[in-house]
């Protein structure tokens, strides 16, 4: 019963990148810790494992609507898959326990959800009136400077701690790569494809997968994406994140408490 019922959760995880372009390593750690038995160092590899495959299959949705922006990509990846290698790797480290990490990841979901829940309107602002702004234009140089950056400190977190960052990354490619919303959405999910990606590379010598698992957890968690790329048409996203932010800090406290 439990695994049936984590398995409709993994739509919801499907559903959450999908829309918002993030939260599905942020849902899916604990789906698979508390529901599917999982310790919490295999979770985060299979979290990764899943959130990577699912983020492309969602990034090839967005792009076939025109929704990802290559070449803000390319600015933001490579430091930040540089940077998920690295958080694996330290988690790796002895003095590194379980239990440290799940306290890290705990915060970091409020973190994430007080960054939802807090989400003022410019961020939803379209490029035309972006770039209408005389002080965005004074900025652009100094904002593409930063996007790698936050690329490395995402990274890090993403290996660290299993979260693929897209809650930090739709803000930071639309106030810093001035792309609109529905673009910075699905750049994001291209994004995490890479840093969970190779996050998960460092956690392949630390744990022993379920690939049946994994695979499974995918196809279903796919569904829940095609479903959420498609609904972005129709729906507003930023209208839903700070619903999406509370249940996320409903979870954190769970989390932080079941430790």
């Amino acid at each position: 019963m439990m695994r049936i019922v984590g398995y409709i959760l993994a739509l919801c995880i499907g559903l959450s990148l999908g829309l918002i372009g993030g939260g599905g390593s942020v849902l899916a750690v604990p789906i698979l810790i508390y529901v599917m038995g999982l310790t919490p160092k295999t979770a985060i590899a299979t979290s990764l494992a899943v959130v990577g495959m699912v983020s492309i299959i969602g990034a090839i949705s967005h792009w076939r609507q025109g929704n990802v922006n290559f070449q803000t990509a390319a600015f933001f990846a490579p430091t930040a898959m540089i940077g998920a290698y690295l958080g694996a790797r330290i988690a790796d480290f002895p003095l590194i326990t379980e239990t440290f990490q799940l306290i890290c990841f705990g915060l970091v979901m409020v973190i994430a959800s007080v960054l939802m829940i807090g989400k003022r309107g410019k961020t939803s602002e379209n490029r035309e009136e972006i770039v209408a702004s005389k002080k965005y234009d004074l900025a652009t140089k100094s904002h593409w400077l930063a996007i790698p950056l936050q690329g490395l400190e995402i990274g890090i977190l993403t290996g660290f701690v299993g979260v693929g960052g897209g809650f930090v990354i739709v803000p930071a490619l639309v106030l810093f790569g001035g792309i609109p919303m529905k673009e910075a959405i699905g750049t994001s999910l291209l994004i995490i494809a890479f840093n969970s990606a190779t996050g998960f590379l460092g956690y392949l010598s630390q744990v022993e997968l379920n690939w049946n698992l994994v695979i499974s957890f995918t196809i279903a968690a796919s569904f829940g994406t095609f479903t959420g790329a498609y609904l972005t048409r129709f729906i507003d996203a930023k209208k839903l994140q700070k619903g999406f932010g509370y249940f996320v800090l409903a979870v954190a406290v769970f989390v932080l408490i079941k430790r």
